[in-house]
């Protein structure tokens, strides 16, 4: 069951899952078109989207007639070798559950309609604040996250008046030595790949954000411009968020032009900047935990002669990870489905001579 609802340019659209006559849960979808599209064209796209990689079921019912039908049921028909059918609510039955996705859809837009003007209150708030030159619509937050220089990596995500826009998060593994665990040193690399890629690529790469904010003082504002003058983007502003002195949250002080401000600890925009700040540290933080978990399994086992990638699966996925293979027994080791005798005896001396 899919159902529509339009309001003042934005859809939500509902899917209900039935299976046997029952009801397996819902999603809702918020699907991009130009604010005057026809209704029918947006459920016919949305559909056709939809089930580009999913199992396409027999019957698809919707609460409004769906554009180019006939054609979208042959192109399903052929693809699933079974017949497809397409059509809108009929019987009572199903125009009640049509009509409850539908409310549940105009239920979901107005929630997410409400939220988008918040945060773009906050968004222009933070624009009158701080007085920028330019409109905000994007805004990048950056985060480092490594620990004595080890697995360092580089966190981006960003925010819309949508809210958090995970498809342009991005993750930046530090490829300098020398610079791995120095935070400035970090942040020039991470700034610089980006900003540097955005301007010679400007097809395929992530468009230029409204606002670069990052987590930090002085000293990484100052490398934070360094970098995005030197590449010719002075109009591109910068705030630097550091912690308070005793690293309490409500303490903070930003950086602007070399100014420091210092936000009342109940203003709504101290805390919107906090939201960014923290899911940029989130962020940055499970990026390199995931990164340290993956080296870790991978400098214990590849540094064992006769382990390729497929006994290297076979083991983690046997032990669930390599410090588990460190204290198996021979027994245990030998019974791993492709470890024969020979390479258990040599994984098992390699950990215990």
């Amino acid at each position: 069951m899919i159902s529509i609802y339009k309001e003042t340019g934005k859809t939500c659209i509902q899917v209900f899952f039935f299976r046997s006559k029952q009801n397996w849960g819902n999603q809702a979808f918020y699907p991009k078109h130009d604010p005057d599209d026809d209704i029918k064209e947006i459920l016919s796209s949305f559909i056709s989207q939809f089930y580009e990689n999913k199992t396409i079921p027999v019957l698809i019912i919707t609460n409004y007639e769906v554009s180019e039908r006939k054609l979208l049921e042959k192109t399903f028909s052929k693809k699933e070798s079974k017949q497809v059918v397409i059509k809108q609510a009929k019987s009572k039955n199903e125009i009640n559950i049509s009509n409850l996705a539908e409310k549940n859809a105009k239920q979901a837009l107005t929630q997410k309609l409400i939220q988008s003007n918040k945060n773009n209150d906050l968004i222009e708030n933070l624009a009158k604040k701080f007085k920028f030159n330019n409109n905000i619509d994007l805004i990048e937050v950056y985060d480092n996250s490594h620990i004595q220089g080890s697995d360092s990596i580089g966190a981006l995500i960003c925010f819309g008046n949508e809210g958090f826009i995970k498809k342009r998060y991005r993750k930046f593994n530090i490829k300098n030595d020398k610079i791995k665990g120095d935070d400035y040193g970090m942040m020039k690399e991470v700034l610089f790949r980006r900003f540097s890629k955005a301007i010679k690529e400007k097809s395929g790469s992530l468009s230029l954000p409204d606002l670069v904010m990052i987590d930090g003082g002085k000293g990484q504002y100052s490398v934070s411009r360094e970098v995005l003058n030197e590449l010719g983007l002075h109009d591109l502003p910068i705030l630097a968020v550091a912690k308070g002195r005793r690293r309490n949250a409500g303490e903070e002080k930003i950086y602007y032009k070399n100014k420091e401000f210092i936000l009342n600890k109940n203003d709504p925009l101290l805390f919107f900047i906090q939201r960014l700040r923290d899911e940029a540290h989130r962020f940055a933080i499970s990026t390199h935990r995931a990164k340290r978990k993956k080296n870790l399994s991978k400098s214990l086992l590849d540094q064992i002669q006769g382990i390729g990638r497929q006994r290297k699966r076979a083991l983690l996925n046997h032990f669930g990870s390599a410090r588990a293979v460190e204290s198996a027994s021979f027994d245990d080791l030998k019974s791993v489905e492709g470890i024969e005798d020979s390479i258990a005896k040599k994984i098992y001396n390699y950990f215990h001579e």
